[in-house]
């Protein structure tokens, strides 16, 4: 057997050992990645604006707010400041929250004076179907608004006259309309299949606005539907004719 010459090995003795040796004194499992602490996930910084809280920000980027304050190091959720930067993961552009979602939501049961107006309104019901979900609490969290179990493709209507001010697609409510009407009132219509209007359009009563689907985060098809009262969420049923 000829000689060998270490010297001449010594560039592949160093490469040998770099790259192969970790492997055969490994556990057999691939190599771990190294993350900086540092690294965040892809996404954006939300600024907090008035009126606005954790629980709404959460709603209108489909992100639990326990999951933005665990991120953000937030320790108490209730407890956030107009001006404060929120990181929102998976974001891909902002969002406005204080139209997209109201401000809060209440279960009170509306005044005579509320009643009397009302009965103003002539609020008709967006589609003909029955009930899934209703308005309120809802486990840990709270349903701004009414679940209606409607056959995919039906059409949805304005409930009352008005002028659509966001029509959009949302990660939690799918394709979304959202239309003001008078003395302070808003229908938001979610989850639809298609939206037959946009931004800025003036909407009659029952004129069809876009049809039953089941986009963004739900089960089935069905209908979302909310009335918010001065940005306020309250039961849609208080607003509706009787069925």
């Amino acid at each position: 057997m000829g000689e060998i010459r270490l010297g001449k090995l010594k560039p592949q003795l160093f490469l040998f050992l770099f790259f192969f040796l970790p492997l055969i004194f490994s556990n057999g499992c691939a190599p771990r990645a190294v993350f900086s602490p540092q690294k965040r996930s892809l996404g954006l910084y939300h600024v907090v604006k008035s009126g606005e809280n954790l629980f709404r920000i959460g709603k209108a980027y489909d992100v639990p707010y326990q999951e933005l304050a665990r991120i953000n190091r937030i320790s108490d959720p209730h407890q956030i400041h107009v001006g404060q930067r929120i990181f929102i993961p998976n974001a891909t552009r902002q969002l406005p929250v204080e139209i997209i979602t109201p401000s809060e939501a209440t279960l009170e049961q509306p005044s005579p004076a509320d009643q009397q107006e009302r009965a103003r309104e002539g609020f008709i019901w967006p589609v003909k179907g029955s009930i899934t979900s209703k308005f309120g609490h809802r486990g840990q969290t709270f349903h701004d608004g009414i679940d209606i179990s409607v056959q995919e493709g039906s059409p949805i209507v304005a409930a009352e006259e008005g002028e659509v001010i966001y029509r959009d697609e949302l990660r939690g409510y799918g394709n979304l309309i959202i239309i003001r009407h008078a003395r302070g009132l808003v229908s938001v219509y979610s989850h639809n299949k298609r939206n037959l209007v946009h931004d800025g359009q003036k909407v009659a009563r029952g004129e069809v606005i876009g049809e039953v689907g089941s986009t963004g985060r739900v089960t089935a098809p069905h209908l979302h539907f909310e009335i918010r009262k001065d940005n306020v969420a309250r039961d849609p049923l208080h607003y509706l004719p009787p069925l």
